[in-house]
């Protein structure tokens, strides 16, 4: 299909998608028209530059009718005209082959993240911790919700574990490519000698699934109830308000104690497991394309180390796009924003290699 044809295509359903949200019928089912609106939403930049897009189109068309004119001074003029017409439609089909590209289903959603601290003791916990103060720092720089659905601490400012939820827009496309191996170079508080020490935590990025996204038979869990640790005062120490949940066919294990009741932290370890499960049926399915498409980018590989950063010089690196900035403190701060656009930009280029 020629590209103006499917743009045509593409104005119709937006315009058809308009006229639906006027009618009275979708007006009063919520459902409906939250999805219609969704489809709506994420045709508009498509239409706004597709449209232009067809009217340069038709410009050059005209202009090139004017090349056949006996009047010299109207085909040197339309000669002048093609030359910017052809600069516009240039830049718009560079546009459009961005904004045509195929988008993640998950992109829209929200995210359940989860950090652990790996090889390097008391030190990668510490830095465990620091990858929660960016990620909880940039949910809140985009105006984000964010909950600690379980944790666990090493008393000393460190955390071995956490799985917090973010609810935001666009929340889970902005920050896929944070799974994988995150590794810090930098002296610990606790050496003496000044030497620099290598730790390593992992980031486990996964899309909060929804109830049509996966079907759990409450016949292959296994659900037990266990008095909480830690902090939360003697209410949370009383009672056996904390939940641990196993999923017998896969065997993967939650656990949930942040809440303040039993119904609660079932629910929040129920969200946890469907967006484990979630990510396993689709991480399978990208194994299965990776024969097809290696992807440096967004493999979700969470064994690969994508990121180093290095206090000592006040560097942060990507790994997998070979950008380096000098910019650590402000990534501390949780300003990630000019690390996902590069990451962005490159699964673009990446998928437009391979015209997928």
């Amino acid at each position: 299909m020629l590209l103006k044809e499917k743009l045509i295509e593409i104005i119709e359903k937006y315009n058809h998608l308009t006229e639906q949200m006027t009618k009275a019928e979708i007006l009063t089912n919520q459902d409906q028209l939250t999805l219609i609106a969704k489809e709506h939403s994420a045709l508009e930049k498509i239409v706004k530059v597709g449209t232009e897009y067809i009217s340069i189109l038709q410009q050059i068309d005209e202009s090139n009718e004017m090349l056949n004119d006996d009047d010299d001074e109207l085909k040197d003029m339309a000669k002048e005209e093609l030359v910017t017409l052809d600069n516009k439609k240039s830049n718009l089909e560079e546009k459009l082959k961005v904004l045509l590209l195929p988008k993640d289903p998950n992109d829209d959603k929200n995210l359940i993240l989860e950090i652990r601290a790996g090889t390097g003791g008391d030190e990668a916990a510490l830095f465990a911790s620091d990858l929660y103060r960016i990620y909880t720092r940039y949910a809140e720089r985009k105006n984000w919700k964010y909950k600690v659905m379980d944790s666990s601490d090493t008393g000393i400012g460190g955390i071995k574990e956490a799985i917090i939820s973010i609810n935001g827009k666009g929340a889970f496309g902005m920050l896929k490519y944070e799974s994988g191996v995150h590794r810090v170079q930098r002296v610990p508080k606790t050496e003496t000698s000044g030497r620099v020490h290598t730790s390593a935590a992992t980031i486990a990025v996964l899309p909060e699934a929804e109830d049509v996204d996966i079907d759990i038979n409450e016949g292959d869990l296994k659900i037990d109830t266990y008095r909480a640790s830690g902090a939360g005062g003697q209410h949370v120490n009383k009672t056996e308000s904390a939940i641990r949940i196993t999923h017998i066919p896969t065997g993967m294990v939650v656990t949930c104690q942040d809440e303040s009741s039993q119904h609660k932290n079932r629910s929040a370890a129920l969200k946890v497991l469907k967006a484990r499960l979630l990510s396993a049926e689709q991480q399978k399915v990208a194994n299965e394309r990776a024969a097809e498409r290696k992807s440096l980018v967004s493999t979700g590989d969470r064994s690969a180390k994508i990121r180093t950063y290095n206090f000592p010089q006040g560097r942060i690196t990507d790994h997998r796009i070979n950008f380096t900035s000098y910019r650590l403190s402000e990534v501390l701060d949780g300003d990630l924003t000019e690390l996902i656009e590069k990451l962005k930009i490159a699964e673009q280029q990446e998928l437009m290699a391979s015209n997928i």
